[in-house]
């Protein structure tokens, strides 16, 4: 373990399981002090067509996970729905280590369904999560990434925002991910475009994406047993390669958690630091839309 991460602030939406909770470890593994957050502190709800369903995974877990490997890290409870909640997160995080030097957008709602049957209200929470929480939030810990001189934003992306293959895959006429993953689209160009903005204040923002899809207790349901899937950890060492170098070196990059390492020969390491994974390359199924090194 490298320890790069050593005396910086990480906050990690969505941390309580899935990819969250996976990007919270392994920020931690380098020295991170990881601010935990979910919805609330016992399993969320998650609400899709109209079924509750509460899904496995807790801040306290995570934060325990952290914990037992050596990590410093802390939980906060926030609703990113509720605008009191949302807005209050960054204020939080500074109150109690002082400083926020990383941001990971990664807490998401997805329900899918075709546009013609979509309700309205599935419609508004899919952007509300996606594209105005990132803002918000992004908008909260820029001032201060600038005072203390440097800052790193990592939006959480997906393959989804990628223009689909043509001729159409069966997949994409009935999957009824059109409004996610257009709101994934425009999450990977509002990236590249504040990146551009917050250059000159050695803020770095880049998006990372799977290559595939990742198999999370959240996103299980959503995911056909036969669509290819790929460990959590590929996706986690590209976000922790977007969290420390200068943003003059790598910025406004939307990459994809199998093509970016596989392209860039980065070394992949277990949640934990402690274990060199295998290069995996990416499948042949993978969307050939995708660039290798990142957009």
């Amino acid at each position: 373990m490298s320890q790069i991460l050593l005396g910086r602030t990480a906050l990690v939406t969505g941390s309580s399981r899935g990819i969250g909770r996976a990007i919270a470890q392994r920020l931690a593994a380098e020295g991170a002090t990881v601010a935990v957050t979910a919805r609330a502190d016992t399993p969320s709800l998650s609400v899709r067509s109209g079924v509750s369903e509460a899904i496995p995974g807790t801040i306290a877990e995570t934060v325990a996970l952290i914990e037992a490997a050596g990590g410093t890290a802390f939980g906060l409870a926030a609703d990113l729905e509720d605008p009191t909640a949302r807005g209050g997160l960054v204020e939080a995080v500074v109150d109690r280590t002082g400083r926020i030097d990383i941001v990971v957008n990664n807490a998401g709602f997805a329900d899918y369904g075709v546009v013609e049957d979509m309700a309205l209200e599935t419609f508004d929470r899919t952007v509300e999560h996606y594209l105005k929480t990132p803002f918000i939030l992004t908008k909260a810990a820029v001032p201060h990434m600038r005072r203390q001189g440097a800052g790193w934003i990592v939006n959480i992306g997906s393959v989804t925002g990628v223009a689909p293959v043509r001729p159409y895959r069966d997949y994409n006429k009935i999957a009824g991910d059109v409004i996610y993953a257009s709101c994934k689209a425009a999450l990977h160009r509002f990236t590249q475009g504040l990146a551009a903005e917050l250059l000159d204040a050695n803020i770095a923002v880049n998006c990372v994406g799977p290559s595939t899809a990742v198999r999370t207790p959240g996103a299980a349901a959503l995911i056909p047993e036969s669509f290819p899937t790929e460990p959590v950890e590929y996706l986690a060492e590209t976000v922790l390669a977007m969290c420390h170098l200068p943003a003059e070196q790598r910025t406004g990059l939307v990459a994809f958690s199998l093509h970016y390492p596989w392209s860039q020969q980065l070394t992949v390491h277990s949640l934990d630091g402690a274990t060199v994974l295998p290069p995996l390359e990416p499948p042949a199924s993978a969307n050939p839309n995708i660039l290798p090194a990142g957009v």
